[in-house]
């Protein structure tokens, strides 16, 4: 790929290369951790509200027809499957890394088997017990995601002596942050699509009494077919309901909420704040209150007035001053949550119903040829090998795997009817 001088370099495209080198020396996000930890060292973490779920979230199952194909009811309690998983590494073929994160690699997969293609996620269980809290809830969260059409969901999860395993749907229509850097901003139509299906999937974590906390473009994929998919749920905290209080420090810079920052306690109206932030980046091409200084960008959520430029529609511009509201109590889906957004102008165009259950077209549609197009996907992570680490050999289940993370291992019941001949 060549660069010309006439094409600027854009907030989003600047932010990859600091990425990328910043991961190269190993230091993505610890000088930010270390920051936080001597502003907040009198700040202490406690246990957390579990309130009744109030509400009742209509989901779309995938691989389920109802009646026309409508969405159906889906309740959590007693839904999760159980069953100790029997998965191995070796029953997949690892084809491509096209991911990573703190705790190890993202890879396309392949199901020997039944021949499907799936996102593997390895953790090295050296680095991921500090934070196994994290991971067994990333896991719950995971398994929800099945029932939505918005969310990534899990497939099989199963552990060796030395990794975890999350085998998830395969997303290959590339991260939103991807198709921020290649084009800087998106017309309003394009950004209301995307912050609509946002919408809808963050109402329904918050009515399973679940915070998602770190929403960002590098962690909202696009499918084949252009929808909206959330993924990377580690940060998520489960038993907070609407008006609950949540006391952990924990986010990415530019999308913290300032309630978070400051320290206080604070709800899941984060993730509505966090949707401001996002909606906005679509919109002009960087986070609001962004700045090279992470000092005068923290100064900057907190006190800063909010700069909306021409361009946008009134509508648009009512729409961010609610979400990128300062003051918790008046901020927009503070106190009815999903309900309040779907209310605003912004959406009049909206068909709910017909969002959830993806009939509407999205206004971009990845040109991919099949599962193994990785061509949205940032050959960063692509030319790396595949690590040979991840067909480790040992029998799932067994031996020193079967000591840690009790209650991690996991079938989705479906896959044992996709493995069955003729199926």
């Amino acid at each position: 790929m060549t660069v010309t001088r006439e094409r600027p370099l854009t907030y989003a495209k600047m932010r990859a290369l600091v990425s990328f080198f910043s991961a190269l020396l190993k230091g993505k996000k610890v000088g930010f951790s270390d920051f936080l930890h001597k502003r907040l060292s009198s700040q202490h973490l406690c246990q957390h509200l579990d309130p009744q779920q109030i509400l009742q979230p209509q989901c779309k199952l995938r691989g389920e027809e109802g009646d026309e194909g409508t969405v159906c009811l889906f309740s959590p309690q007693g839904s999760e499957n159980t069953q100790t998983s029997q998965t191995k590494p070796s029953d997949f073929d690892y084809l491509k890394v096209i991911g990573k994160g703190s705790f190890g690699k993202v890879l396309l997969a392949r199901h020997r088997q039944h021949g499907r293609y799936y996102a593997v996620k390895v953790l090295q269980k050296q680095i991921a017990k500090r934070k196994e809290k994290h991971v067994m809830v990333e896991r719950s969260v995971l398994l929800k995601g099945l029932h939505h059409p918005f969310l990534v969901g899990l497939h099989f999860s199963f552990q060796t002596p030395n990794a975890l395993y999350f085998v998830l749907d395969y997303v290959n229509g590339g991260e939103l942050f991807y198709h921020l850097q290649r084009v800087g901003k998106f017309p309003e139509p394009r950004a209301a699509f995307y912050a609509a299906e946002m919408t809808m999937a963050l109402g329904y974590l918050h009515s399973l009494d679940i915070a998602y906390r770190d929403l960002k473009p590098e962690n909202i994929l696009l499918d084949s077919e252009g929808h909206v998919m959330l993924t990377d749920f580690g940060l998520c905290k489960e038993g907070v309901a609407i008006g609950g209080i949540m006391h952990t420090f924990c986010g990415t810079p530019e999308y913290l909420a300032p309630e978070v920052l400051q320290g206080r306690p604070y709800s899941p109206a984060v993730d509505w704040w966090g949707l401001g932030t996002v909606l906005f980046e679509m919109l002009y091409g960087r986070p609001p209150f962004y700045s090279h200084s992470k000092a005068r960008m923290f100064e900057n959520i907190l006190h800063a007035p909010l700069q909306l430029r021409s361009g946008v529609s009134r509508a648009t511009r009512s729409l961010l001053k609610g979400l990128l509201e300062r003051d918790v109590s008046k901020r927009l889906g503070a106190s009815r949550d999903l309900v309040e957004l779907q209310e605003h102008p912004f959406f009049a165009s909206i068909n709910w119903d017909d969002l959830l259950a993806r009939k509407v077209r999205p206004p971009f549609i990845p040109k991919v040829n099949g599962p193994c197009d990785v061509s949205y996907i940032d050959p960063v992570f692509t030319l790396q090998p595949v690590p040979a680490s991840v067909n480790e050999r040992c029998q799932a289940g067994g031996g020193r795997s079967s000591e840690a993370f009790q209650g991690f291992s996991f079938t989705n019941p479906a896959e044992y009817m996709a493995a069955e001949p003729g199926s």
